[in-house]
């Protein structure tokens, strides 16, 4: 049966949202602090939290402002995040489901808009991020974070070779570069990048998004195969755990 994109993310990780609610990964970092210090101060703001996934981000922000919206493909990761939070006390915290192209809410709705490792899995960056922009107030912040390709062609393809092995809802982690640039075209100004090494632990890693054998497998094989300049740049140990870039991207109206 032919499925759009979106439907294809959404029948991917509605079984995963468990998974992405106790990873160690998604659940911690100094981009999460980042976010929760840029929002303390905003005790009346609205914010969304754009393809929210586990929904760290929400849990981080709620308390610090009037309300969070939850948003995803996935009904299943939005049931997950409604009620962790009802557990943590976060009555503040509500879903919408829908895509990062098509955002389901009005023209400046939002005073804060942060998105965080889900931009690689929408199916057009420029689209979503003009969304973005579309619900943001003039004055609002928005924080976009997810890990980048490198620049050089032969890590890049590698790393999207892995992902995608891995991965069959990955459309691109895009470079520090072309993430600057989308966000201009797009009507943003880029006012600050921070970036750090993240280790990806690979049992984890495979197990959370329920690889197939063979293809973690695939994925193994062409780390053991791999140039010198690939092993070295993402510190690829014999277990196949590995480092990944992730970038902070924090904008305004341009």
């Amino acid at each position: 049966m032919d499925r759009s994109h979106h439907s294809f993310v959404d029948a991917a990780y509605s079984p995963r949202a468990s998974e992405y609610l106790t990873s160690a990964v998604h659940a911690s970092g100094e981009d999460l602090d980042r976010i929760e210090a840029t929002v303390r101060g905003c005790p009346t703001a609205r914010a969304l939290d754009l393809g929210c996934g586990g929904g760290h981000v929400c849990y981080r922000v709620a308390p610090h402002v009037a309300e969070v919206v939850a948003l995803d493909l996935s009904q299943q990761m939005l049931e997950t995040v409604l009620h962790e939070a009802a557990q943590r006390g976060l009555h503040n915290i509500t879903a919408r489901q829908g895509a990062a192209e098509s955002l389901p809410f009005g023209t400046q709705e939002f005073e804060l808009v942060l998105s965080r490792f889900s931009a690689h899995h929408w199916r057009d960056l420029d689209a979503g991020l003009r969304e973005a922009r579309r619900v943001l107030v003039p004055d609002g912040r928005a924080i976009f974070v997810d890990s980048v390709a490198p620049a050089v062609a032969l890590l890049d393809s590698h790393l999207q070779a892995i992902e995608l092995l891995r991965d069959p809802s990955h459309v691109r982690n895009y470079t520090s570069a072309e993430w600057v640039a989308a966000l201009a075209r797009s009507g943003f100004e880029t006012v600050s990048i921070a970036s750090r090494r993240l280790r990806i632990e690979f049992a984890s890693w495979i197990a959370r998004t329920r690889t197939p054998a063979p293809l973690a497998e695939a994925v193994r094989t062409l780390q053991e195969n791999a140039p010198k300049e690939v092993r070295d740049y993402f510190a690829i140990e014999p277990d196949g755990s590995f480092l990944l870039t992730a970038v902070t991207f924090e904008a305004r109206f341009a």
